[in-house]
């Protein structure tokens, strides 16, 4: 139900985009991140859209505001500093075998494999190699792990989660 509430009014927001941008002559230009790197860039708004129309799909850290899924996603980050560290391709091979069960916990994979880049999750993380971090719906990092996890072992720590106990527990209340 909030899903749906949520893209609809992410879709009407896109089109409102397009809209103007037909009637735009020039984009706004982005902030010149190379003289100030203290000044993000404009992260488009529709990340959590592409979640929601595709929640299997793993997002590139530097098109995501995590801001963007608190209270709606608990995101899963994925950091290496290559994306053909052998942790990082099987973490991203275990995510992919039970995407379906992460769906179902509201889980967006996020991942950030260019550290050159400094993404701005990148720098709140601060990552060293390869590591997988658990972000809950409230916005805090809930687990750091150096290694690669099982979605079994995530969906454990997930379904320990108070917000998540609530969550099942009026998902029983829906279906009796």
């Amino acid at each position: 139900m909030i899903r749906t509430c949520i893209a609809a009014a992410l879709f009407a927001l896109s089109l409102t985009g397009a809209a103007m941008a037909q009637t735009s002559p020039t984009p706004a230009p982005l902030p010149d991140t190379a003289a100030d790197p203290t000044t993000a860039p404009v992260v488009p708004v529709d990340a959590v859209a592409r979640w929601l129309a595709a929640p299997t799909v793993p997002l590139d850290a530097r098109e995501v505001d995590l801001e963007a899924f608190q209270w709606i996603a608990r995101p899963v980050l994925v950091f290496a500093d290559s994306p053909n560290d052998p942790q990082f391709v099987q973490q991203m091979e275990l995510l992919a075998e039970r995407a379906e069960d992460l769906a179902l916990r509201d889980v967006v994979v996020i991942f950030d494999t260019a550290p050159a880049d400094r993404s701005a999750i990148r720098l709140r993380a601060r990552p060293r190699g390869f590591m997988l971090s658990l972000i809950g719906k409230d916005g805090q990092i809930k687990a750091r792990k150096p290694s690669p996890w099982t979605v079994r072992e995530l969906s454990r720590s997930i379904d320990k989660m108070p917000m998540r106990q609530q969550e099942m527990q009026d998902r029983r209340g829906v279906d009796q």
